[in-house]
């Protein structure tokens, strides 16, 4: 059970990841996303996920330059966008994030969604990548049980994580077992479900029992479920909160509670169905 901010999971290929880390979707390029990269980076944060898409990655990468931390002790995650997948435009992609980072390698590189058949071709490229010694890890996003069995089948290198909408109210047991069998570190986006999860009334009983806020308590179901958890936030003061949850406990039977929250409701499109930006 993670103790601290800086404690890590071993990823499949012995990779160690922090278990906490700063999301920065739609966080704007420039100021906002260097500022809050550097907040959370100056408040003991180590792991900092971005993706193309975002259309930030050179700020993220000017925040890591400024924040004085040296590149080795950062974990960074970029991911290859929907319309770059297929095997030659995902090595280009991955080039063009790393430049835009203005960084030598990324620790862990994702597909960003699944699509309908080509992420195979992706993920060669990936391997590619990993085994080019120019990521340190290798994984995928916003993929179901489906995928997973899909991907695995033809693999070589079986992806070391696997990022999803994840909060109380889609509490995707059956993946998390599937990926736990599978030696796949379950990852949290969206882990507030955008604050909507903030206003349910268990959650804030519980925050008053511990003397802490609802999000606090969410990100401790998160860590608590083995789960690796990437809060997004701008201010610095909501940056440090986030990460204060490591002082306290909730009991197996609040971890029941707040499973028994699950709606099967998402913020976020469906990965069947979701083909934006994917050429055909």
């Amino acid at each position: 059970m993670p103790t601290s901010l800086t404690d890590i999971t071993t990823l499949h290929n012995g990779v160690q990841m922090p278990w906490f880390g700063l999301g920065v979707f739609k966080v704007q390029e420039g100021s906002e996303v260097i500022e809050s990269v550097k907040a959370a980076i100056k408040n003991g944060y180590r792991s900092i996920d971005t993706a193309a898409v975002y259309k930030n990655e050179e700020g993220v990468g000017k925040g890591i330059l400024e924040s004085g931390v040296p590149r080795e002790e950062l974990f960074i995650t970029s991911k290859v966008w929907n319309s770059d997948q297929g095997y030659q435009s995902t090595l280009e992609a991955f080039e063009t994030s790393l430049q835009k980072l203005g960084l030598d390698y990324l620790d862990l590189y994702l597909i960003h969604w699944p699509g309908k058949n080509k992420y195979k071709e992706t993920w060669k490229a990936l391997e590619k990548l990993y085994k080019d010694g120019r990521v340190r890890a290798i994984g995928v996003s916003n993929f179901k049980v489906h995928h997973l069995e899909e991907l695995i089948k033809d693999c070589e290198i079986k992806p070391m994580v696997n990022q999803v909408e994840y909060h109380p109210h889609l509490t995707q047991k059956e993946l998390l077992v599937f990926c736990q069998k599978e030696g796949i570190q379950l990852e949290a986006w969206s882990p507030l479900k955008q604050g909507q999860i903030l206003s349910d009334p268990i959650i804030n009983q519980l925050a008053e029992k511990y003397g802490k806020s609802a999000a606090q308590i969410v990100l401790r179901w998160d860590l608590q479920s083995k789960v690796v958890t990437i809060p997004k936030s701008i201010k610095e003061q909501r940056i440090i909160e986030n990460a204060n949850v490591f002082d306290f406990e909730l009991t197996n039977e609040e971890m029941q509670t707040i499973d028994g929250l699950n709606k099967d409701e998402r913020v976020g499109p469906d990965p069947d169905d979701f083909m934006a930006g994917f050429t055909e």
